[in-house]
């Protein structure tokens, strides 16, 4: 298998094919409709580096994932998970970070890349209360840059075609999965009472 090594034998591939919107669609800050793409998207995907390796969690939250603070700031809350804390503690020691955004039903992505810190104010996390509860910290984004993402995967996946959604009957549950990772692991009960307990600690 031959490996490409160097970064002129990819842009003697690529480079003839590279379009003036791929580079001129990248700005500093958010426009107003970078903006308004970003508002409206409720999950994305946030990649993190540390000393350990890489880490790219998914993110989701009612009424778009992130809160617009201006154009080169943003709030992502960091609601219930599993505790592996993985993203902040490569924030933490590494404040380079990238979002992408998925807005259902359109094929178009945003991209941000730029640097994070990890908050836990009182007065930012009470900004983010739900349904009585608070984040336990936030990540304050500095936007780097944002662009829009080429459409193609998006619509080679049809992603957002009902026809092509998993039956989540024929897939492994989370039980299944655990117990395959650990060997000894009760995957009844573990399926039976994960949808109750998620429901109970969603915020």
């Amino acid at each position: 298998m031959r490996i490409i090594s160097s970064i002129e034998e990819l842009n003697t591939i690529y480079g003839a094919g590279l379009s003036p919107a791929s580079v001129t669609k990248v700005t500093k800050q958010l426009t107003p409709l970078y903006r308004e793409m970003i508002e409206i998207s409720p999950f994305a995907a946030l990649a993190t580096v540390g000393p350990e390796g890489l880490d790219c969690s998914p993110r989701g939250d009612l009424g778009g994932v992130v809160r617009v603070v201006d154009d080169e700031t943003l709030h992502l809350p960091d609601w219930r998970g599993n505790n592996r804390v993985d993203s902040l503690s490569n924030i933490v020691r590494d404040p380079r970070l990238a979002l992408m955004f998925l807005i259902p039903g359109s094929n178009t992505t945003m991209r941000i890349n730029g640097r994070g810190v990890v908050s836990d104010d009182e007065a930012l996390l009470s900004s983010f209360e739900m349904d009585g509860k608070h984040p336990r910290t936030v990540v304050v984004i500095s936007i780097d840059e944002v662009y829009f993402q080429c459409a193609r995967a998006v619509m080679r996946a049809e992603l957002w075609n009902g026809e092509h959604f998993a039956d989540p009957a024929k897939l492994p549950t989370p039980g299944q999965m655990l117990k395959a990772a650990t060997g000894d692991f009760d995957q009844e009960t573990y399926d039976r009472e994960w949808p109750g307990r998620a429901a109970k600690t969603m915020w």
